[in-house]
This record gives structure tokens, sequence and C-alpha cells, in this order.
């Protein structure tokens, strides 16, 4: 075993080589390849580029480094200059796709879709039922070197002089910021950046689509005392209890009031809620066209959050169908019971999905919606879910390699993806949505 001076002594942080760019990678960054053979994930680069690229993490014994493109040698044509100052090699890692035209940045991201569905579930675009398009979110066609302001809920951290920023790629580090050209306007008029925050490790500010609600999130650093937070607009404070991580209300309301598919949805002490303005009604839309809910049929929304499809569904199911929410979250349990108070067929239940969904004892259901966190639903939950026979089961992803490692357990179990739609609801950087309708090949095991 090496010791720490030896292990030191091999680090190539800041080695330079001189690469051809292979093809984009999950997660926002390119591969290449050394002349010795090493494999390099390069960020701020492009398929088909020659750069020099620093190494920024790795060692002699690393399977693979990487690095930034610190000098780009030859430019591909959808290259531009990134509008950002804040944005490139050693600056804020928030955004990935800055120097990309915004038409190149959704076909890379169709390009990650379409190789992880292959390496991980065995599956074509067409097989997946995926015309390999990534869609743009309303409102978000621009042309290249413009920035759509779409973020709705930006954490900024706060460096040891009271500065907001954001972290370096991979880094606690902070890169302070004047201006984040990706947030919505309701959350840059807060001027959280023009202001010192002394004490404070973090600061979150959201601005809620479809009401005015601003809101400040403070999480004073060990010791810190909370500021008085006096803001360029009407604002309600909460802050994180650093002994238990707990949300607790300063001032103001405690939740701020989200609109979507026609309803107002309550989302308290900092609760999860799609970020693009408009990501809750395309997500929505694209879940119904693709279960086309029946009257009097039955569904479950699990991971249901503030109850987003469970309204939805319910609303289209009618007085004689039935609703069943699952989160873990307690708050947001909290809220969704809130705000589905008007429809006594949705029942909310608080826990994590593997352990309430046996409790129910439910054997069969019409329809399923789910939107597992980042790593999926897994394979224990995928057959429970395809042993109770939905005729149609909507699989919303945040991330397209745990959504292809669920459609292989699905395939297993005799569901296969009828149709797939990608969304680009997170311009700049690597992230997509996608939606998938599945429905069953045989009967299910």
């Amino acid at each position: 075993m090496q010791n720490a001076s030896e292990s030191s002594l091999s680090s190539l942080v800041g080695q330079e080589y001189e690469v051809e760019i292979g093809p984009v990678a999950h997660g926002g960054h390119c591969v290449a390849r050394t002349d010795d053979g090493r494999v390099l994930f390069v960020r701020h680069t492009l398929p088909g580029e020659k750069v020099v690229a620093r190494v920024t993490d790795g060692d002699e014994d690393s399977r693979f480094l990487r690095a930034d493109a610190v000098r780009i040698i030859e430019a591909a044509k959808d290259r531009v200059e990134a509008p950002c100052p804040f944005s490139g090699p050693g600056k804020c890692g928030g955004c990935d796709w800055q120097h990309v035209k915004p038409g190149a940045q959704r076909r890379f991201k169709g390009e990650v879709i379409a190789e992880q569905l292959l390496r991980l579930a065995g599956l074509t675009p067409e097989e997946a039922g995926w015309d390999g398009t990534v869609m743009p979110a309303p409102g978000d066609k621009l042309p290249p070197g413009e920035v759509p302001a779409w973020r709705t809920r930006v954490q900024y951290a706060i460096d040891a002089e009271g500065r907001a920023g954001l972290r370096k790629h991979r880094s606690h580090e902070v890169e302070p910021v004047d201006h984040c050209m990706i947030a919505a306007p309701g959350v840059s008029e807060l001027g959280v950046e023009k202001r010192s925050w002394p004490q404070m490790a973090s600061v979150e500010a959201i601005a809620a689509t479809g009401s005015h609600d601003r809101q400040v999130i403070l999480t004073p650093a060990p010791g810190g005392r909370l500021p008085l937070v006096e803001l360029d607009k009407p604002v309600s404070v909460l802050r994180v209890d650093e002994r238990d991580g707990g949300v607790h209300r300063v001032h103001g309301r405690a939740f701020v009031r989200e609109r979507a598919d026609g309803r107002t949805y309550r989302v308290g002490m900092g609760g999860f809620w799609q970020v693009h303005p408009e990501a809750a009604d395309v997500l929505v839309k694209a879940v119904m066209q693709g279960l086309m809910p029946r009257k009097g049929e039955t569904a479950l929304d699990l991971y249901c959050g503030v109850g987003l499809f469970a309204g939805a569904i319910a609303e289209r199911v009618g007085e004689d169908g039935a609703v069943l929410g699952i989160e873990s979250s307690k708050r947001a349990v909290e809220d969704a019971r809130h705000n589905l108070a008007d429809l006594d067929r949705v029942r909310i239940e608080q826990g994590k999905v593997d352990q309430v969904l046996p409790r129910t004892r439910i054997t069969e259901t019409d329809l399923i919606v789910l939107d597992p966190p980042r790593a999926g639903a897994g394979k224990q939950t995928v057959r429970h879910l395809a042993g109770l026979g939905a005729r149609r089961i909507a699989y919303v992803a945040c991330d397209p390699a745990a959504l292809a490692r669920d459609l292989k357990y699905f395939a297993e179990a005799g569901y296969r993806s009828r149709t797939l739609r990608a969304f680009d609801l997170f311009p700049m950087t690597h992230h997509v949505e996608c939606v998938a309708i599945l429905e069953p090949t045989k009967k299910a095991v």
C-alpha cells in the first residue's frame, strides 16, 4: 500500500496532453486517449476537436483521468464563445455546454441517451420507441451565444469573505459571481449576488412559477448567526438548522406556490419542484399523453413529491377512479395531502416505495407513473411494479443511465418501452429529462 507521500508523487494533476477528442460521454465531457493509451474525460471541448488537455484529477494508477481543455488547437464548427465570464476551465462547474451551440447541445444529449440505452439496456432508439431527438423547452429557442434564463432555484455557495458564488467542478471551492446567466429573472431580482453573506455556508434563492412568491433559504456556517436579510424584493426567509438539517421559518410563508396543469401546488420548506419554469407542464403533458387515463381507472404515483402527477391523473380518472401516491419525504407528503385535499379519490402514503408498496397489498392497477431519484427505481421495485399488470407505465427520468438500467429490468419482467421522449429542460448543462411509456409484452412475472 502506498503512503501519502508515495501517492502524491504519482499524481498527474497539471500534466498536459495534446489529444484529438472523441465522442461525447455521460456527465458533460468527451472522451480522448493519449499517445500512451490513457483515457481522458475532457470538459470544455467538443467531439472532433484537437486540444491541449490539462489533467484535473488522477494519478498513475487511475483507470481514467479527468481533464480540462485549456487550449483549442482545432475547433469544431459547433463551438461558440462561452457567453458567461464565469464559464471555462477552473471556473464555475454549473454549466457544461456554454461553449456549444444550442442545437448541438441537444444533439449531444441525444447521443448520450442512445449510448446509455444500447450499453445498459441493449436497446436501439427504434427499439425504445424514440426518434432520437431532444426537444427544447418552450421559450428556449435562442440563437447561438445567448443563454436562456431558466433556473428558478439557485443554491449559492458562500466563500470565506462572504461572497456568493457557485462551486467549481468536482470541488468545494467557490467561484464568486456577480450574475448567474441561467438564473430565472425572479431569482436574479432578489440580488443575492450583490450583497455580502458573512457567517453563511449557502444561500438558496427560489422564484416560484405562476406566482410572485420568492424565498431565500439560509444555511449558516458552523456557529454562524443569521444576518438581517434586506433583499431587492419582498421575500420569505427560512433557515437550515446546522444540528439536524431541519428547515425552519424565519419570516414570511414557509412555502411557495407553484402552478402546473391548471392547479396550484404548495411546496414547503425548500421541497422539490422542477427548476425550469416550463418543466412541470411539459412533463405532465407527456405523461398524460402516454398513459391516456380513462374514467374509473386506478393508478399509482410513486416518488410522488407534492402530488404533481397524482393530481393530474386524478382529474382525468374522475370520481370513480382512485390514485395512490407514495413519497418518502414527510414534508412533501404533508404538501401533497394539502394540494390534493379536494380530490377524495387520492390517497398519499409516506415512506420508501420499496417498503410501503408491499404493505398496501395492492395486487393490480391500471396505470403507474414513477419519477424516481437519480439512482433509479432498481430491480426489486421494477419487478414488483411489473407484477401489478398495469396497462401502461410512465417512467420519468432525470438520468439516462438509471433509465436504461431500469428499462432492462422492465424488459426482463415483461414490459417494453412503447415510446420515449427527451426534453432539454436544463440548457447549458449535460442534464436531460426523459419520459418513457411502457406497456406489457407478455404476462408480467
